[in-house]
């Protein structure tokens, strides 16, 4: 892989926005509304999830300090248990990240409708609108790392502007408004519910080991990939508690539930019709920003695979940009293919359901980079004097906790349908390294 020049490369700021930009997608404006049935309930379950996303994001953060190196967790996963485990691990997060992409570039043009009506109305326009899309950013990916960052760190700031007025309005109306205010009903407090909400939440969060994939492509990554990690989790996970609390606080139960525009109804409460309808504009800008930053990531990952010759080397091909073309147009490609299939009546549920083995595959990625730096940590590897009880080693052990905690939660069914997905990697990791054996054979 050729090495790209300083003025090429992702600054702190790009990087930062790569990390919010993925974990903030159209997901969010809807997410209160699946909170709702657990009112106060949720609150604690965005607490449980954010402090085990904020464990994850420290072990992300501290093995990109050791190893800058792109891939992040293949290289991680790699290092702890070999080449087989660090490619099937790299394997379940590449399918993971094109497949997610399908359920995010559907809800981007859901949201675009609304602004657009003939998109609603025509036969075929939300396919079209849908694949459109797709290789708007597939395009903005090939011209370079810096023209995606640009457009990230302009979708980033965008999609928070709603996000901080929400947030605003409902400390502005906690701290002067009486009791009167609050709508959400008083549901009991149970670990059931407090279950379920985490389990909601914790959707909204994945993505913040997205900087570590790309650290080829950022200046200093040594510094710049940690740092992005742990504070671009941090704000994320801030901004998300706040403002889906306003939500569930100020909207009463029952309309919160059957909303299909939360965050809309909030503001619609103070400010009317007008200013509310606008937020679709916002929503479609937080969809579109998280596809840009993650067509990057589905890329750049086989790229990393490619050339460390566990992949077919097409993927590894480059543009006169540096950014890996042949990788973009398949994968693009497949996700185009996912899009179109989901637009007919009977891929909806199936569809549905793919995209919750996809979570799981993540959860089992999370899983499995945690116990790689308790494995590093334990035999000394990351600096720490082998087996002493150290506040890295504790962390490490909550996240994997955390992970081993939420694949439960997922279900069984889930979990091995995304031990299947694993699973179809295999062939392609043997039929890879049947050629390395030939070769040694023939050598010997």
């Amino acid at each position: 892989m050729s090495a790209l020049p300083s003025e090429r490369r992702m600054g702190f700021w790009m990087c930062l926005a790569l990390v919010v930009g993925n974990i903030v997608g159209s997901g969010v404006y809807l997410l209160p509304a699946s909170l709702a049935p657990y009112g106060l309930n949720s609150i604690l379950g965005w607490l449980i999830t954010s402090g085990g996303a904020i464990a994850l994001a420290v072990v992300f953060a501290r093995l990109s300090r050791l190893f800058p190196k792109a891939g992040g967790p293949y290289v991680y996963a790699r290092i702890a248990f070999g080449d087989c485990v660090g490619f099937l691990t790299a394997w379940g997060y590449w399918v993971g990240a094109w497949v997610g992409n399908a359920a995010l570039a559907v809800a981007t043009v859901a949201y675009l409708a609304e602004l657009v009506p003939w998109i609603k109305h025509t036969a075929g326009a939300p396919a079209f609108a849908t694949c459109a899309i797709i290789w708007i950013v597939t395009y903005v990916n090939w011209r370079g790392a810096r023209e995606m960052g640009r457009l990230q760190v302009v979708t980033t700031v965008l999609k928070l502007v709603p996000l901080v007025v929400i947030i605003a309005l409902g400390l502005w109306l906690l701290m002067t408004a009486d009791a009167s205010v609050i709508k959400a009903k008083p549901e009991p407090f149970s670990m059931s519910a407090i279950n379920a909400s985490a389990m909601l939440t914790l959707w909204a969060l994945l993505g913040l080991e997205s900087a570590t994939v790309s650290a080829g492509k950022v200046d200093n990554p040594d510094r710049n990939v940690p740092l992005a990690t742990l504070w671009g989790t941090l704000l994320a996970a801030g901004i998300y508690i706040l403002a889906c609390s306003v939500a569930v606080l100020l909207v009463p139960s029952e309309q919160l539930a059957t909303s299909s525009a939360p965050f809309a109804d909030v503001i619609r409460m103070f400010w009317g019709d007008g200013i509310a309808s606008t937020l679709a504009l916002f929503a479609c800008i937080s969809g579109f920003g998280a596809l840009n930053g993650w067509t990057h990531v589905q890329a750049e990952l086989p790229r990393v695979l490619a050339n460390e010759g566990v992949f077919p080397k097409v993927f590894a091909h480059e543009s006169r940009h540096g950014t890996p073309d042949a990788g973009l147009i398949i994968t693009s490609g497949l996700l185009t293919v996912l899009v179109l299939m989901n637009y007919t009546r009977s891929m909806v549920q199936f569809f549905t359901f793919i995209v919750l083995v996809v979570t799981s595959t993540y959860l089992m990625m999370y899983l499995c980079c945690a116990v790689a730096a308790l494995k590093l940590c334990w035999n000394g590897t990351l600096g720490e004097v082998g087996r002493r009880l150290s506040p890295f080693l504790l962390i490490a052990t909550l996240a994997a906790v955390y992970s081993v905690w939420t694949l439960f939660g997922a279900g069984a069914e889930a979990f091995w349908w995304a031990i299947v997905s694993f699973a179809v990697g295999l062939p392609v990791y043997w039929m890879m390294r049947r050629p390395v054996a030939v070769a040694t054979s023939a050598s010997s």
